[in-house]
């Protein structure tokens, strides 16, 4: 009898099989790189929407960039410029003897020496805004001294604004640059000055001449 030889695959049918094999794996890896690349872009669209949420958030306090930016305005309407007299000066210590002379407050026969101006619109009442945008640091009721608001801002300043009356603002109010504060008016302390604003500017703590930042 004749031995039969076992019958093995023919090497056909192994390429076969491994063509079989070879497609669905390359689609499957395709697949998986697409659905890759759809969950990271939509990844990053979801974090830059955050971002852009967190930007616009109306609870996000804007008031110090915006300050930072800014330079000191007049602290009324300056459509009134040219109705504005300055009738109280800064006191500086190195100025002339009659504006040392008119930058001295008196009061009850004291003197103290002025460390803002006192601004007058022809004697009348007028409008007073913020000359810069900052928080409301406090806020003094007083008829007897002309009510006060002081305001701090982003680059160090703080502003004073005295004789005041009608206030609307109140402590821990964020403002921005003009925002109306109050009306001035005139007091019982500095009674010669009439209605006036009186103004104060503090660089780090220190008060300094309002003129050296607006053109009076």
């Amino acid at each position: 009898m004749r031995e039969e030889k076992p019958k093995f695959p023919s090497q056909k049918n192994k390429s076969q099989k491994k063509n079989r094999w070879f497609w669905p794996a390359i689609y499957a890896g395709i697949a998986i790189v697409f659905v890759g690349m759809i969950w990271g872009y939509n990844a990053f669209i979801q974090n830059d929407t955050e971002t852009a949420d967190v930007a616009n958030d109306p609870n996000e306090p804007i008031v110090e960039t915006n300050a930072a930016n800014e330079v000191l305005k007049y602290p009324f309407n300056e459509d009134h410029l040219d109705n504005v007299a300055i009738i109280q000066e800064y006191y500086d210590a190195e100025a002339d003897e009659e504006t040392r002379e008119n930058a001295l407050l008196v009061f009850n026969q004291t003197y103290l020496t002025n460390k803002g101006v006192s601004i007058s619109m022809e004697g009348q009442p007028f409008e007073v805004v913020a000359a810069l945008s900052g928080t409301v640091k406090e806020v003094v009721i007083d008829q007897f001294q002309g009510s006060e608001v002081t305001i701090e801002h982003a680059n160090g300043l703080t502003t004073k604004y005295s004789s005041l009356t009608g206030i609307l603002v109140k402590e821990g109010d964020e403002v921005i640059q003009g925002q109306s504060l109050g009306t001035a008016t005139s007091n019982e302390w500095n009674a010669k000055a009439g209605t006036h604003l009186h103004f104060e500017v503090h660089k780090d703590g220190v008060p300094v001449n309002p003129r050296t930042f607006l053109g009076f």
